[in-house]
């Protein structure tokens, strides 16, 4: 049980640090984005590249969060069936 339990702060924390380099991503997205607004050709394709860039580092996280869940729900069979 232990280990069921090590296995979940494992878990918890990747989660934590997925999320938070979207975030830290996001957040230079968003610099990059706000910086480049005023030229009109590359502030449209900056943009651009930025929301393309921002959809797919979100459904990356989703992805990995998702498969980490999946995981732990293993791991959690194999603790309680092992009991």
């Amino acid at each position: 049980m232990a280990d069921h339990r090590t296995f979940q702060a494992a878990v918890r924390v990747e989660k934590a640090r997925i999320w938070s380099a979207w975030a830290s991503g996001g957040s230079v997205m968003l610099a990059a984005a706000l910086a480049t607004q005023d030229i009109r050709v590359v502030g449209v394709v900056t943009q651009v590249l930025l929301v393309g860039g921002g959809i797919a580092f979100t459904v990356t996280a989703v992805r990995m969060t998702d498969r980490l869940n999946r995981k732990a729900e293993t791991a959690r069979r194999d603790a309680l069936g092992s009991l």
